[in-house]
């Protein structure tokens, strides 16, 4: 069983430094876990796999029927266990997300529709195009509403224990017009904090998480990978701002999703702000004491600061 699949280092590194002993447990588990679910779910391996940060992906056909398809081996966890109730309702919806073929609860093992590993919005050199699809899924995904009862993280519980943690963070900050951002981010979650929304969200709809559809689907791009959470669409922008960052491409960006969401601006604008912060919370408790440059300016441009000179 071992032979059956080559781990990446990269996901051996990344799963040891964020989950420890757990993540060393899930990486030891993986060639026996591929080879029950290629058994269990009758498929063969199609391809070099695949793998982000947490998941392997193995390019897969189904023996009974040819279909293509993906098998993805994650561990269990807040972030992955949401997943499989929103592809369910996104897919029921149309709503443009990879569809689920299988799930194993207890595990956390996906077979996915497959689709073409080498080709995401990464690499489509017409930014505006780019953004233009990236937006188009956003408004799909974001028209579904959270299913009831599915047991996904909503972005007020989130809003509240971010406001909780500023004053630490903004204390931490070695840069006073850093701390004055990180603070002003944080205002502006407090304006909408009260409303923080019902729509079923991505959260990491970044241009790597959108593929393409296999051979003879052309123009057909799939949101993957989501991150499920219940809140407000606004939450979902910064991904596509700071993605193949370029300041003078921050507001034209968020025009154009803003504009394609129907969304209120201020609301919009408010929880981007709230994302910002969330990062840049986050980069404090892996104890930086600067904010990430990109991060910064793109806070400076919403506030309406721009790059300082």
């Amino acid at each position: 069983m071992a032979g059956v699949i080559d781990i990446p280092d990269e996901l051996i590194e990344t799963q040891s430094r964020y989950n420890g002993a757990a993540g060393r447990a899930f990486v030891a588990a993986l060639p026996g876990r591929a080879a029950e679910f290629l058994e269990r779910w009758g498929l063969r391996r199609d391809g070099e796999a695949f793998h982000g940060v947490c998941a392997l992906v193995l390019p897969v056909v189904r023996v009974a029927d040819g279909r293509r398809a993906a098998l993805k081996l994650q561990p269990v966890d807040e972030e992955t266990v949401g997943e499989p109730v929103a592809l369910r309702a996104w897919g029921e919806a149309g709503a443009g997300a990879v569809g689920l073929l299988d799930h194993d609860a207890a595990t956390g093992t996906l077979l996915l529709e497959g689709l073409d590993g080498h080709r995401s919005l990464r690499g489509m050199a017409d930014e505006r195009e780019a953004v233009r699809i990236l937006a188009g899924l956003l408004v799909r995904l974001s028209s579904v509403p959270a299913p009831a009862g599915g047991g996904l993280r909503g972005l007020g519980d989130i809003a509240a224990q971010m406001l909780e943690a500023v004053p630490g963070a903004v204390a931490v900050l070695a840069d006073e017009e850093e701390r004055r951002l990180l603070a002003d981010c944080a205002a502006a979650v407090r304006e909408v904090a009260g409303e923080p929304g019902d729509r079923l969200l991505h959260w990491d709809l970044h241009y790597g998480n959108v593929l393409a559809g296999r051979a003879g689907e052309e123009g057909r791009w799939v949101a993957i990978d989501p991150k499920p959470l219940v809140g407000d669409p606004g939450f979902e922008l910064l991904p596509a701002l700071v993605t193949r960052f370029d300041a003078a491409a921050v507001r034209w960006r968020f025009d154009l999703l803003t504009e394609a969401l129907g969304a209120d601006r201020a609301r919009a604008r408010a929880w981007t702000l709230g994302r910002l912060l969330q990062n840049g919370l986050w980069a404090v408790s892996g104890g930086a004491r600067r904010l990430e440059p990109e991060q910064a300016e793109t806070a400076r441009q919403l506030l309406g600061r721009g790059r300082r000179s």
